[in-house]
This record gives C-alpha cells, sequence and structure tokens, in this order.
C-alpha cells in the first residue's frame, strides 16, 4: 500500500524480453498488484515475466500478501473473454492475450482486471524500461491526496527533460500535443503520449472502459473521455529514460489513424458533453465557425478562379470576410472551452 491506498500498475508487454524482467524486479514494495499482459508476443516475454515473478516474490518475501486470484477467473465477462488471467505468482498476476490487441488493448485489459480487482489507484508502466520508477510517488501522491482523479509524466515541462527527447519525438509529440488540447479540452496538458500515468478508482469507473481505444492513441482517448466526465488531470514533470529499445510505432499508420479519432472524440466530446449532458454555446461556436470559414475557404477559392475571368472581385471581399468571421466564432470556442476546463487541469513541476 502507498499512504493507505492500495496499488496496481498495469504493464503491457510485447517482444519485451530483454527488459519486463528488470521492470517487474525493481518495482517498488509498495506496489500490491502488478497486472502483467503478454500481448500475444513472439520471443520469450512470456517465461520472462513468470521467472520475474517468482524472483519477485521470493525478494518481497511474503508471498501471501497477494493471495488468492483477485481477478474473476471464470464466466464470459469483458476480461476473461479476451485474455487468459494466470493466479498471482506473489503479487504479480500474469496476463495472456489471446489474440494481439496493441498496445491499448493491453492497458485496457490491465485496466479492466485493476477495475474488478477494486484497487484504489491503478498506474501504467511500459515494459521497455522507459519509466523511472522511482517517480512513482510524484504521480500517486495527487490522486491519494484528492487532488486529481488522473495524473501523467510530462517530459515537455522541464526544458532539461525536453532536451532529453530525441528530436523526431519532441517535433511528433508536439503536434499530437496540439490536437490533443483541441480534442480533449485540457488545453494546459502536454506530452499526451506519455504512458507514464496513475488514475484513481473512480474515475476508471466512470469511463467507457469498454470503448476505450486499443490502438496507440488510447491515452489520447483516454483524456477526452476525463473531460466529459469532469475528471481532474494533473500533469507531472519527469523525464524519461532512453535506452537499447526499438519503438514498435509505424509513423505512416499511426499519424493518420490517431489524427481521424482524435477527430472523432472531438466531435463527440462536444456533443456529449455540451449538447447532451447539458448545454454550453460553444459548440454552436465551434460547429457555426468551423461551417463559416470553410465557406469562405471556399468562396476564396472560387473567387481565384473567376478572377482569371476578369471578374469576381466583390466576392472575394465578401469571401474574406466570411472567413474572418468564421475564425473569430472558433477563437470565441476556444477561449469559453478553455475557462470551463480550466479548473479540472494543474501542474506539478
Amino acid at each position: 500500500m502507498y499512504r493507505g491506498a492500495t496499488i496496481g500498475v498495469v504493464i503491457p508487454a510485447y517482444n519485451e524480453e530483454r527488459f519486463v524482467g528488470d521492470v517487474i524486479r525493481e518495482m517498488p514494495s509498495a506496489v500490491d498488484r502488478l497486472y502483467v499482459i503478454d500481448d500475444q508476443s513472439t520471443d520469450d516475454t512470456w517465461n520472462e515475466i513468470h521467472e520475474a515473478a517468482r524472483m519477485d516474490a521470493k525478494a518481497q518475501s511474503a508471498p501471501d500478501t497477494a493471495s488468492g486470484p483477485l481477478v474473476a477467473d471464470g464466466g464470459a465477462s469483458a476480461l476473461t473473454t479476451r485474455a487468459s488471467v494466470h493466479d498471482p505468482i506473489g503479487r504479480v498476476v500474469p496476463i495472456q492475450h489471446r489474440e494481439n490487441l496493441g498496445a491499448g488493448g493491453a492497458i485496457k485489459t490491465g485496466y479492466l482486471a485493476a477495475l474488478e480487482d477494486g484497487v484504489d489507484a491503478t498506474v501504467t508502466v511500459d515494459a521497455d524500461g522507459q519509466m523511472d520508477l522511482s517517480q512513482l510517488p510524484r504521480l500517486l501522491d495527487p490522486i491519494v491526496e484528492g487532488k486529481a482523479d488522473y495524473a501523467k509524466g510530462n517530459r515537455l515541462l522541464s526544458k532539461e527533460y525536453r532536451a532529453a527527447m530525441p528530436r523526431f519525438r519532441f517535433v511528433g509529440n508536439a503536434i499530437l500535443t496540439f490536437l490533443t488540447k483541441i480534442a480533449s479540452g485540457y488545453w494546459k496538458t502536454m506530452d499526451p503520449q506519455n504512458g507514464y500515468t496513475a488514475i484513481s478508482h473512480d474515475a476508471l469507473a466512470a469511463i467507457d472502459l469498454e470503448n476505450l481505444y486499443e490502438y496507440y492513441g488510447y491515452c489520447n482517448d483516454l483524456l477526452v473521455k476525463l473531460n466529459v466526465h469532469g475528471m481532474r488531470v494533473a500533469d507531472v514533470a519527469m523525464p524519461a529514460v532512453y535506452g537499447d529499445e526499438e519503438s514498435s510505432i509505424t509513423y505512416s499508420s499511426y499519424i493518420p489513424k490517431v489524427s481521424s479519432m482524435l477527430l472523432r472524440n472531438f466531435l463527440w466530446r462536444l456533443k456529449t458533453k455540451y449538447l447532451v449532458l447539458d448545454f454550453h454555446p460553444l459548440a454552436l461556436f465551434y460547429f457555426i465557425g468551423a461551417g463559416t470559414a470553410v465557406a469562405g475557404v471556399l468562396g476564396a477559392g472560387l473567387t481565384l478562379v473567376t478572377m482569371l475571368l476578369g471578374t469576381g472581385v466583390a466576392i472575394g471581399q465578401t469571401s474574406v470576410l466570411v472567413a474572418i468571421a468564421g475564425i473569430v466564432l472558433l477563437l470565441f470556442a476556444m477561449v469559453f472551452d478553455m475557462a470551463e476546463s480550466e479548473h479540472l487541469e494543474s501542474q506539478i513541476q
């Protein structure tokens, strides 16, 4: 336990045979449960999980502290239909997917297990050793103190931490940060791709966990769901550790997939939060502003064509005014959106 709260850690693993064992063995003793998900690895990851679990149980010298399978092992729950949940080895619960579901799918499986166990706070840690486990208390403190429902690492708050990030990752992260701000409504939140997170039991129970995005954009999708439910998010400055691990992300497919998901989530958030659950004119400002701006741009394009034929100046002036009106409406919508979620965000240096 940590400060009176039970702690679970979800560790998704796909072909991490050289790293996952170290992550398990180095996990702080305050952690009550480790949900280690083998996402149908093709290497020796599964055996390494079991070996490391046995070593961890021996090192803890108290395997009975996590005695008995807390996760339901039978029936047709959402968890057991997607994965095989094995008996705990000490505090480690080895879970093996029936098929490869991707990073988001593995996180979802771990969340489902933690939710069934009823742990107070659930942390996500990558199996490649990039997360500094000594920083774990900084993520957990906002949760156990009741100051946040979701805490996430942020490698962009500190100049020193930004400098340690490879340039290509920094550029991609900056782009996704901007898109996620718009989609989620958390305008102060940065580094949305950071997989080092902690979430409270109440927040985990509130979101639509069954429909959590199962690709690499799961963390962006989760932020949108949290915002709709009015959950408080804390950005915690912390470094990442870059070593010999290799990313399995294929950017040619990653960028269009995540971008389209963010667009769908943005529209869903506006509809659900500002039209269905409550009403706020910012949703109308967004929709009307976007439509007006597009109409203005199309009008300007038509003007260019007509000008080549010797006409169209008046149409061009009108198009510019329409485009400006649309942009102003969009800016008003963003300002209102920021104000609506400002009290839900905090940053911890």
